[in-house]
């Protein structure tokens, strides 16, 4: 029985895509229902070499970045299967992946469980620290400084950088390059928070299935290959543009505007200078330009960030 829709989310992802699409077609099986390929306005041509059965993949064209965020949600309310597995174009699914997947999330084991990851394999053959914990102000504030590195204990990084990933466990959050969800548990949830462009839209989708009665479980024993920012790292001051946008819409929408607006302060007014220090000390010229670049663009989008931000705290009842 084919129990799961794959949503991909294209954006000039170039080689990576095909492979990725082919390892799904070779490894997926009868479990997989059809893939969903969103293309974010790519001009790459990266959605031209991508073949394969018409009843197993179709091609969602946007026409333009739309974000991640709708784009999945665009993918998603495509397709009728129990399972959603929202999956990066730079990975590739391995053998038997799919199915211990879907044993494990029909298992009377994993009956409060609406959302699955599982090892993520780098190009150096290890298994990547992708499993993370709800973050705080004091994660925030450890990032900025680096803080977390010398004091986890005060500052709890945002990862489970002391989780050896080897073991399956419950985790607050799995990384979204593999995000298998219940699809009953996604439609009433309303997909994705579609203002985050990109980053922190998996992490806020797991807290609020924890509110709704529903955990996230990370399983071991099935594995996929990441090649980990494999597009992003084209666009390193748009990825931290993003990013901290996205921090800062996350702390207001569930931390409450008081713990946000020191996330706030954390973000514009420490960091940007720790960022900088580093990558001196590093004598890394590019970074310092794309710390600036990325900032000067948050700078510039303040004034929209901030009303997105105040707007989803007063909605979810942040106070």
């Amino acid at each position: 029985m084919a129990e799961v829709d794959v949503v991909i989310v294209n954006w000039n992802s170039g080689a990576f895509l095909s492979r990725c699409v082919d390892s799904l077609l070779i490894h997926g099986g009868a479990d997989l229902a059809k893939v969903f390929l969103v293309d974010n306005g790519s001009t790459d041509g990266s959605m031209g070499f991508v073949a394969g059965p018409s009843d197993q993949v179709e091609k969602v064209f946007l026409g333009t970045n739309a974000g991640f965020a709708k784009a999945c949600n665009r993918g998603a309310e495509k397709g009728r299967a129990p399972y959603i597995l929202f999956f990066n174009p730079d990975a590739e699914l391995h053998p038997d992946c799919l199915r211990r997947s879907l044993d494990f999330m029909n298992s009377p084991a994993a009956a409060q469980v609406g959302i699955c990851g599982v090892q993520l394999i780098g190009d150096d053959g290890q298994v990547e620290k992708t499993c993370a914990r709800f973050p705080s102000v004091r994660t925030f504030m450890g990032r900025a400084t680096g803080l977390h590195k010398v004091l986890p204990g005060v500052f709890p990084p945002h990862y489970l950088t002391d989780f050896d990933h080897r073991e399956s466990r419950p985790v607050d959050e799995v990384m979204g390059a593999y995000f298998l969800v219940r699809r009953e548990l996604f439609e009433r949830l309303g997909g994705f928070d579609e203002r985050y462009f990109v980053y922190f839209e998996e992490l806020d989708f797991a807290l609020q299935a924890r509110q709704a009665g529903w955990g996230t479980y990370f399983l071991a024993t099935a594995s996929a290959y990441h090649k980990g920012g494999g597009v992003s790292s084209q666009v390193k001051a748009h990825r931290l543009f993003y990013s901290l946008r996205s921090r800062m819409l996350y702390s207001f929408k569930h931390m409450g505007r008081v713990r946000g607006g020191l996330v706030w302060l954390i973000t514009m007014g420490l960091e940007p200078i720790t960022r900088t220090v580093l990558a001196l000390a590093r004598c890394s010229r590019a970074d310092v330009r794309n710390t600036w670049s990325g900032y000067r663009m948050l700078w510039a989008d303040m004034p929209a960030t901030l009303r997105t931000a105040w707007q989803m705290g007063r909605a979810h009842g942040s106070t």
